[in-house]
């Protein structure tokens, strides 16, 4: 999560905080305590590694394993399928490119322009390393094999190939020792299909591989996509999903080394952008298997990048023929397409997690939201007005906890002359004042925390909402209207000579400049105490400072939530009869929580005093 994102939440946070502050009997004085000071350092650095195995530099292989092999001319074949365009090397037998055909780059929204298609569309594979997913083994004689070195032979023999609707193209590639050992890497393509299956065969090869395992290495990371390298590098990180849970490696933008060891069964292993991933998934997992990962990350003047290598540990099992079979899936990070291959897929869609709330945040957004917001677009073409839709669908939802939070609001602006009348009577006795404050609750049947309670209730809605549009794929470059051409980034309509201190943001949203305005009318309907007069006009323009980087289709839901509150709290304002102080017949007898505080705290002052009383 971004400065920004942390420091919005921890904003309506305080909102909640200043709120309740004002608007509740102020407790009596605490006695002090004592708080343990001891810290504890939790090291976020993985396990030891393994050393050389999963080495992210390409290795140079040696001749002496295989004995004198002569060097071959690199041979290309670009496929091209109804989703992708790749092209595979035979240095390696190694994924080259790969574009996705119904992506487009962030400078070039429009993929089906007639001009250059590597300039309109996303590429995923690092093609300065030349290309990945390679075979890393070490050797009896204590030398480390990395394929990527390798010159194989395919047995396709044209430079272009392109397969349509249920078609599919085998590309298999070998590599042979003059002494009859072959390393085999066949590639199972599919027209309609984002996975690709990969069968890995070595033969002949149980006196050459020790240790009994070999790694499948995905090692040079994924290309960062987006403009704001900043935002993606926050969603970029590597993933193993073992034990029937998902385990997160990030790096963060330290420039540090961060590794990690695993052992035992993997499901699959993953590395991400923003809204890309590979996933390397193994046919049969091996309790004797395992995974390791490396990552590191940069930042300078101009971008943040962080770059992760994946390996899954492969057991070999000194035969003279075993075969492994994968899934290689290179795809957009879609939750309805990773969840129909199986293997909880699905979690690798980042729904958030805001401080360790993820197993509340998570189902919300899951089963709930995303649903709801395709549903929406099932039958409404453009994704702004989907969000429009949405933010009254979901105010609506939310109407029975902010009718109710509104409703005290106004009961508390209503009360607050007699609580000032009261102050200024016994304005030497801070107890009676809050001891005449509780019997005007229980009089006209106010509950302190009635109006913070429902906005509490609200917050991981609101927070789920947050994190969907941060990363739902499916509002990615989607255009809304007017100057909001692409709901996943900010609509910025001036870019000033400077940046703004402290939030560092040179950028002038459109959007966020009008929600900070609905806020405005918020805060100044709601606020009527004079000692919260500055919030009326502090919390609008720290917010809008806030949003001014967030997706525009994140801040036109709450730019729509906002103006639909305004007509709520309209309505309950000058509902005649509803949010007026009427005294309660026949008050409950029950005490509430802040009674029953007060009145500890009460008999607990009288205590001290007679102590004190006694000493002298």
């Amino acid at each position: 999560m971004d400065k920004n994102t942390t420091l919005a939440f921890i904003l309506i946070g305080l909102i909640l905080v200043v709120w309740l502050y004002f608007n509740s009997p102020t407790p009596p004085p605490q006695q002090p305590k004592t708080t343990d000071s001891t810290l504890v350092k939790k090291d976020t650095v993985a396990e030891k590694p393994i050393p050389e195995i999963a080495k992210k530099e390409i290795e140079q292989i040696e001749s002496s394993p295989f004995g004198d092999i002569q060097p071959q001319e690199e041979e290309i074949v670009t496929i091209e399928t109804d989703l992708v365009k790749l092209e595979m090397t035979s240095k390696g037998a190694r994924i080259r490119k790969y574009y996705l055909k119904k992506y487009g780059t962030w400078y070039h929204y429009d993929i089906d322009d007639t001009s250059n298609f590597y300039d309109r569309h996303v590429q995923l594979v690092n093609p300065e390393k030349g290309g990945d997913f390679n075979i890393i083994f070490v050797t009896k004689e204590g030398k480390l094999v990395n394929t990527s070195a390798l010159d194989f032979k395919s047995n396709i023999n044209k430079h272009y190939y392109k397969i349509t609707g249920s078609d599919s193209l085998i590309a298999g590639y070998e590599f042979k020792t003059p002494d009859n050992r072959f390393i085999r890497k066949n590639f199972v393509f599919y027209a309609n299909n984002y996975a690709t299956k990969v069968d890995i065969e070595l033969e002949n090869m149980d006196d050459i591989i020790s240790s009994f395992r070999y790694d499948v290495v995905w090692s040079n990371g994924i290309n960062f996509t987006e403009k704001n390298s900043v935002d993606e590098a926050n969603f970029s990180n590597a993933s193993v999903f073992s034990g029937d849970e998902q385990l997160i490696i990030d790096a963060g933008h330290s420039g540090e080394k961060v590794t990690k060891d695993i052992n035992g069964k993997v499901d699959w292993v993953a590395v991400r952008n923003k809204y890309f991933a590979i996933i390397v998934v193994p046919d049969q997992p091996s309790n004797e298997g395992g995974a390791y990962f490396e990552g590191v990350g940069s930042q300078n003047k101009l971008d943040v990048r962080e770059v992760y290598s994946a390996s899954i540990k492969m057991p070999f099992k000194n035969e003279k023929l075993q075969k492994d079979s994968f899934r290689l899936y290179i795809g957009p990070i879609d939750y309805d397409i990773l969840k129909n291959y199986g293997n909880n897929l699905q979690s690798v869609v980042d729904f958030g997690s805001f401080f360790g709330l993820r197993f509340i945040i998570r189902p919300i957004s899951e089963y709930v939201l995303l649903p709801l917001l395709q549903f929406l677009h099932s039958f409404i073409p453009n994704y702004g007005f989907v969000i429009i839709a949405f933010s009254i669908i979901i105010k609506f939802a939310l109407h029975p906890l902010t009718k109710q939070s509104l409703k005290s609001m106004k009961k508390m602006q209503l009360l607050q002359p007699k609580i000032a009348e009261l102050k200024e009577k016994h304005k030497d006795d801070p107890q009676k004042v809050q001891k005449e404050t509780m019997k005007l609750y229980s009089t006209y049947g106010i509950n302190p925390m009635g109006g913070c309670l429902p906005m509490l209730l609200q917050m991981p809605i609101l927070i789920a909402l947050w994190s969907l549009f941060n990363v739902a794929i499916d509002i990615r470059q989607q255009p809304f209207m007017l100057w909001i051409n692409n709901l996943s980034a900010p609509d910025v309509i001036y870019r000033m000579p400077f940046k703004i201190p402290l939030f560092g943001i040179d950028v002038i949203s459109g959007l966020a400049v009008l929600l900070g305005i609905t806020m405005f009318f918020q805060q100044k309907m709601s606020v009527k105490d004079p000692s919260q007069k500055a919030l009326v006009y502090l919390m609008p323009v720290m917010f809008t400072a806030l949003f001014m980087t967030f997706p525009s289709g994140l801040n036109l839901y709450y730019f729509m939530f906002n103006l639909l509150s305004i007509g709520q709290q309209y309505y309950i304002n000058h509902k005649k009869g509803d949010g007026e102080l009427v005294p309660v017949e026949n008050p409950k007898q029950k005490k509430g929580f802040m009674a029953r505080m007060m009145e500890a705290a009460e008999k607990q002052a009288h205590a001290q005093k007679k102590t004190s009383q006694k000493k002298r």
